[in-house]
């Protein structure tokens, strides 16, 4: 579970440098406008969930000039930042409230974008259900994500540092170390976020009441001089630990080299290299939704008593 007070604080420290270590957004982000583009749908209003510094509404308004952009994001520091750099004569609004709790009246949107937001959210399918109320009917939710396979290589490298300790399986999502003595040690920590599966966002869309989810995979490599950079620009774009469940103490120096080492060490050469699983998705919306138990009949198909 992850603990929201902490992302707010994450973020709005990040706002300042976000930009500079936006990479992985700004592929994604390209992905889901390039995966827009054949799409038919008549966007008057769009809704930008986890805007951050308001790029994707940026880019999306020059795609859709006539159409109104609202930019929400929990963090009022990205949202300062997103609101300085709007275009001149850009028709944008910034509202600071939670993804998963939209502020907003039913049907109010053409489009919904969101762009690595749903590794933040503690519940995707609540997130998804208030989606689905404020689209219109035949609007259009596009987003991206990450996959499960997805920093595979820094779960694995928890995973034997933490073996070295006498934790066993400690790194969230990690393989169990070989079997061996019991373990001791303190309990298992999570150290990384997890990712949910393409085919259970696909199901969550269905039962939040979107129609025909279309989701695909692409993948992208990451290759750091250091694991420093890496942290580096870990912290810089905000994506620093946040689940409820990790050591509330200092990992040590010790545990932290270890991890280090063990991270450096599985590549070959010089540096570091990670694997992200990119899932980009559209779906459609599909009106109101209805009590399963009323029965609704319009009032010109009842025939006439004679």
């Amino acid at each position: 579970m992850l603990r929201t007070r902490d992302i707010r604080r994450r973020f709005d420290r990040a706002a300042r440098e976000f930009d500079g270590a936006d990479f992985v957004h700004a592929a994604t982000r390209e992905g889901i406008v390039s995966r827009l583009a054949p799409v038919l749908v008549e966007v008057a209003s769009i809704l930008d969930l986890g805007s951050a510094t308001g790029a994707m509404g940026r880019l999306l308004g020059k795609r859709f000039r006539r159409a109104r952009t609202v930019s929400l994001d929990l963090s009022h520091a990205m949202l300062t930042r997103a609101r300085r750099q709007k275009p001149w004569l850009a028709k944008a609004a910034f509202v600071q409230a939670r993804a998963d709790r939209l502020p907003f009246a039913d049907a109010s949107f053409d489009l919904v974008v969101a762009n690595q937001l749903l590794p933040w959210i503690p519940e995707p399918e609540t997130l998804f259900g208030d989606v689905a109320r404020v689209l219109r009917k035949g609007g259009c939710f596009a987003f991206a994500t990450l996959g499960p396979d997805s920093l595979q290589e820094l779960r694995r490298a928890w995973a034997a540092a933490d073996a070295s300790f006498g934790d066993v399986g400690a790194s969230f999502g990690a393989e169990a170390p070989p079997t061996g003595s019991p373990p001791t040690g303190s309990p298992p920590v999570a150290h990384v976020h997890s990712f949910a599966d393409m085919h259970d966002i696909g199901d969550g869309l269905v039962r939040a009441g979107l129609r025909d989810p279309v989701l695909d995979v692409d993948r992208l490599s990451l290759r750091y001089a250091s694991a420093g950079s890496l942290f580096d620009d870990l912290t810089r774009a905000g994506a620093r630990n946040a689940l409820a469940g990790r050591s509330c103490a200092l990992t040590g120096r010790a545990r932290f080299r270890a991890m280090v080492d063990a991270l450096e060490n599985a590549t070959a050469g010089r540096g570091l290299s990670l694997e992200l699983e990119l899932v980009y998705g559209h779906c459609w919306g599909g009106g109101p939704a209805h009590d399963p138990g009323v029965v609704r009949i319009a009032a010109n198909r009842i025939p006439l008593r004679r």
